[in-house]
């Protein structure tokens, strides 16, 4: 039975990817930062950690790991007028320096595993420009770099890939979406003309998790909309 860890599993798309790596009889070691969800299955286990304490204690991680998926994260959409330089170094470090520290730490266990596999997290707004997204996009534009510089390092034994989604329905993106008017004012910048929603991008991180994705490294895969490629 696989061994899946995935950091930040108690809201979002963390939380759909725990609901099916569980319906598939995998092990999940999730994470929370607040608030202990219950473990409502036999094969999952929560653990509180908060990725910016440098004291954190990562004891809890199982001996042999198949799968990391780190999925912290911060929407915060402003003009850089308005941003000081300590809020970008406080995005970045949550979420790229965290991704890191537990990279870091897990690598010994992944490389126990016969196929192992990291999936991370960016955003459309780093290949598509988009106002008021320089904090969110700066971080996840180190991730994506991050991803494949990974890939190339821990080639052929480790998978690397990184998805990179357009607004997704998701606490995260609440302030953006809490309206009828906002939602449909986001779903018609898209091609597809829907916004997507936080099951939808867990299916392409447990597809990357699996073998079938066992030729696929080092790429980025935008789960968008068709917003950063098309025009319409």
């Amino acid at each position: 039975m696989n061994q899946i860890v995935i950091i930040g599993g108690s809201s979002g798309i963390g939380k759909a990817l725990v609901q099916k790596l569980l319906g598939s009889g995998t092990k999940v070691c999730a994470t929370y930062h607040s608030t202990k969800p219950e473990d409502d299955a036999d094969n999952i286990q929560f653990h509180q950690l908060d990725v910016l304490n440098d004291e954190a204690d990562l004891s809890f991680l199982p001996e042999q790991i198949d799968g990391l998926v780190y999925c912290p994260g911060a929407i915060d959409l402003r003009p850089i007028s308005r941003i000081k330089p300590k809020e970008f170094i406080d995005d970045f470090n949550l979420q790229v320096v965290g991704a890191i520290k537990v990279i870091q730490a897990v690598l010994p266990k992944l490389r126990k595993s016969e196929s192992p596999s990291i999936v991370l997290f960016s955003t459309v707004a780093v290949q598509t420009g988009f106002p008021f997204h320089t904090k969110v996009a700066a971080s996840k534009g180190a991730i994506e770099g991050l991803g494949r510089a990974l890939a190339a390092e821990l080639a052929p034994k480790i998978r690397v890939n990184v998805i990179a989604p357009s607004i997704t329905d998701t606490p995260l993106a609440a302030g953006l979406l809490n309206s009828v008017e906002k939602k449909e004012a986001n779903a018609a910048r898209h091609a597809l003309k829907k916004i997507g929603d936080a099951e939808q991008i867990a299916s392409v991180a447990e597809f990357l998790l699996s073998d079938k994705a066992n030729w696929i490294t080092g790429q980025v895969v935008h789960v968008d909309g068709g917003i950063s490629n098309l025009k319409v």
